[in-house]
Protein backbone atom coordinates (compact mmCIF):
# COMPACT_ATOMS: atom_id res chain seq x y z
CA UNK A 1 0.00 0.00 0.00
CA UNK A 2 3.04 2.47 0.98
CA UNK A 3 4.76 1.51 -2.32
CA UNK A 4 1.58 2.04 -4.66
CA UNK A 5 0.96 5.62 -2.36
CA UNK A 6 4.47 6.56 -3.49
CA UNK A 7 4.24 5.81 -6.64
CA UNK A 8 0.98 8.05 -7.01
CA UNK A 9 -2.01 5.54 -6.45
CA UNK A 10 -4.58 7.73 -5.27
CA UNK A 11 -6.63 4.61 -3.93
CA UNK A 12 -3.45 3.72 -1.79
CA UNK A 13 -3.31 7.12 -0.49
CA UNK A 14 -6.98 7.06 0.63
CA UNK A 15 -6.54 3.43 2.51
CA UNK A 16 -3.62 4.54 4.37
CA UNK A 17 -5.53 7.70 5.28
CA UNK A 18 -8.22 4.52 6.55
CA UNK A 19 -5.71 2.83 8.03
CA UNK A 20 -4.10 5.52 10.32
CA UNK A 21 -6.69 8.59 10.46
CA UNK A 22 -7.84 7.24 13.75
CA UNK A 23 -4.46 6.71 15.69
CA UNK A 24 -3.09 9.90 14.42
CA UNK A 25 -6.77 11.59 15.87
CA UNK A 26 -6.21 9.79 19.38
CA UNK A 27 -2.63 10.81 19.58
CA UNK A 28 -3.57 14.72 18.86
CA UNK A 29 -6.78 14.69 21.26
CA UNK A 30 -4.49 12.77 23.94
CA UNK A 31 -1.98 16.11 23.20
CA UNK A 32 -4.46 18.47 23.14
CA UNK A 33 -7.64 17.50 25.05
CA UNK A 34 -9.32 19.49 22.02
CA UNK A 35 -11.54 17.71 19.54
CA UNK A 36 -11.60 20.46 16.88
CA UNK A 37 -8.06 20.85 17.27
CA UNK A 38 -7.31 17.79 16.81
CA UNK A 39 -9.27 16.86 14.00
CA UNK A 40 -7.58 20.17 12.52
CA UNK A 41 -3.74 18.85 13.21
CA UNK A 42 -5.24 15.20 11.71
CA UNK A 43 -5.88 16.97 8.73
CA UNK A 44 -3.10 18.64 8.60
CA UNK A 45 -0.92 15.73 8.45
CA UNK A 46 -2.47 13.65 5.96
CA UNK A 47 -1.94 16.92 4.33
CA UNK A 48 1.67 16.37 4.62
CA UNK A 49 1.95 12.88 4.30
CA UNK A 50 0.11 13.65 0.70
CA UNK A 51 2.88 16.44 -0.19
CA UNK A 52 5.69 14.55 0.94
CA UNK A 53 5.25 10.57 -0.01
CA UNK A 54 6.90 10.73 -3.28
CA UNK A 55 10.29 11.32 -1.16
CA UNK A 56 9.23 9.22 1.61
CA UNK A 57 12.18 6.16 2.10
CA UNK A 58 11.21 3.47 3.78
CA UNK A 59 14.17 2.43 6.83
CA UNK A 60 13.68 -0.87 8.36
CA UNK A 61 10.75 1.13 10.90
CA UNK A 62 7.11 0.97 9.85
CA UNK A 63 5.43 3.60 8.15
CA UNK A 64 3.48 4.62 10.74
CA UNK A 65 6.76 6.02 12.77
CA UNK A 66 7.61 8.38 9.83
CA UNK A 67 4.03 9.11 10.19
CA UNK A 68 4.17 10.30 13.86
CA UNK A 69 6.98 12.08 13.08
CA UNK A 70 4.96 14.31 11.19
CA UNK A 71 2.67 14.38 13.59
CA UNK A 72 4.56 15.12 16.46
CA UNK A 73 6.21 17.70 14.25
CA UNK A 74 3.47 19.48 13.67
CA UNK A 75 1.98 19.06 17.22
CA UNK A 76 4.76 21.64 18.28
CA UNK A 77 4.16 24.12 15.43
CA UNK A 78 0.35 24.22 16.85
CA UNK A 79 2.24 24.81 20.27
CA UNK A 80 4.48 27.79 18.88
CA UNK A 81 1.72 29.03 17.45
CA UNK A 82 -0.61 29.07 19.97
CA UNK A 83 2.02 29.93 22.80
CA UNK A 84 0.08 28.53 25.36
CA UNK A 85 -1.16 25.32 27.00
CA UNK A 86 -4.26 24.21 28.85
CA UNK A 87 -3.76 23.92 32.44
CA UNK A 88 -5.70 21.01 34.02
CA UNK A 89 -7.01 20.56 37.58
CA UNK A 90 -6.38 17.78 39.20
CA UNK A 91 -9.75 17.49 40.41
CA UNK A 92 -11.00 16.88 37.15
CA UNK A 93 -8.34 14.06 36.56
CA UNK A 94 -9.82 11.26 38.19
CA UNK A 95 -13.89 9.36 37.92
CA UNK A 96 -13.88 5.41 38.32
CA UNK A 97 -10.96 3.64 36.57
CA UNK A 98 -13.08 1.10 35.37
CA UNK A 99 -13.93 1.50 32.32
CA UNK A 100 -16.18 -0.57 29.63
CA UNK A 101 -14.08 -0.56 26.52
CA UNK A 102 -16.77 -1.58 24.21
CA UNK A 103 -19.41 1.10 25.38
CA UNK A 104 -18.80 4.15 23.15
CA UNK A 105 -19.86 6.42 26.21
CA UNK A 106 -17.46 5.07 28.45
CA UNK A 107 -14.32 4.78 25.73
CA UNK A 108 -14.89 8.25 25.31
CA UNK A 109 -15.17 9.09 28.73
CA UNK A 110 -11.71 7.35 29.11
CA UNK A 111 -10.09 9.16 26.67
CA UNK A 112 -11.09 12.44 28.29
CA UNK A 113 -9.33 11.07 31.12
CA UNK A 114 -6.75 9.88 29.83
CA UNK A 115 -6.32 12.93 28.13
CA UNK A 116 -6.52 15.29 31.40
CA UNK A 117 -3.71 13.22 33.08
CA UNK A 118 -1.55 13.32 30.68
CA UNK A 119 -1.32 17.01 30.53
CA UNK A 120 0.73 16.76 34.15
CA UNK A 121 3.61 15.24 31.95
CA UNK A 122 6.53 17.05 29.72
CA UNK A 123 5.96 17.02 26.03
CA UNK A 124 8.11 14.16 25.36
CA UNK A 125 6.48 12.03 28.32
CA UNK A 126 3.40 12.53 26.73
CA UNK A 127 4.54 11.60 23.60
CA UNK A 128 6.32 8.22 24.82
CA UNK A 129 3.56 6.80 26.81
CA UNK A 130 0.83 7.71 24.07
CA UNK A 131 2.98 6.37 21.04
CA UNK A 132 4.27 3.14 23.10
CA UNK A 133 1.00 2.51 25.19
CA UNK A 134 -1.81 3.73 23.06
CA UNK A 135 -0.61 3.28 19.53
CA UNK A 136 1.33 0.55 20.37
CA UNK A 137 4.76 1.39 18.98
CA UNK A 138 7.98 -0.42 20.05
CA UNK A 139 10.66 1.69 21.73
CA UNK A 140 13.00 1.82 18.15
CA UNK A 141 9.52 3.08 16.64
CA UNK A 142 9.18 5.56 19.70
CA UNK A 143 13.21 6.62 19.44
CA UNK A 144 12.86 7.11 15.79
CA UNK A 145 9.32 9.77 16.42
CA UNK A 146 11.14 11.59 18.81
CA UNK A 147 14.62 11.73 17.41
CA UNK A 148 15.61 10.17 20.72
CA UNK A 149 18.09 6.55 21.62
CA UNK A 150 15.87 3.82 23.16
CA UNK A 151 17.93 4.52 26.52
CA UNK A 152 16.25 7.94 26.84
CA UNK A 153 12.82 6.53 25.60
CA UNK A 154 12.83 3.94 28.36
CA UNK A 155 14.02 6.74 31.04
CA UNK A 156 11.17 9.39 29.60
CA UNK A 157 8.69 6.36 30.24
CA UNK A 158 9.64 5.14 33.12
CA UNK A 159 10.18 8.49 34.63
CA UNK A 160 6.50 9.50 32.92
CA UNK A 161 4.66 6.40 34.57
CA UNK A 162 5.97 7.34 37.67
CA UNK A 163 4.11 11.10 37.78
CA UNK A 164 1.13 9.70 36.23
CA UNK A 165 1.39 7.22 39.88
CA UNK A 166 1.94 10.53 41.85
CA UNK A 167 -0.91 12.52 40.06
CA UNK A 168 -3.50 10.00 40.43
CA UNK A 169 -2.54 9.26 44.01
CA UNK A 170 -3.11 12.80 44.97
CA UNK A 171 -6.31 12.82 43.33
CA UNK A 172 -7.31 9.77 45.20
CA UNK A 173 -6.14 11.42 48.25
CA UNK A 174 -8.23 14.64 47.38
CA UNK A 175 -11.46 12.91 46.66
CA UNK A 176 -10.87 10.74 49.64
CA UNK A 177 -10.71 14.05 52.18
CA UNK A 178 -13.57 15.80 50.08
CA UNK A 179 -15.87 13.07 50.79
CA UNK A 180 -14.95 12.69 54.57
CA UNK A 181 -15.55 16.37 54.75
CA UNK A 182 -18.98 15.96 52.89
Amino acid sequence: MVERACSGDRSALGELYQHYADAVYRYMFYRTSDPVIAEDLTSDVFVRMVEGIASYEDRGLPFSAWLFTIARARLIDHWRWSGRKRVVSLDDTTRDALVDEHDPIERALSDQRLAKLLQHLTDDQQDVIILKFVQGLENTEVAHVLNKNEGAVKSLQHRALRRLARVMAESHSHQDEERATA
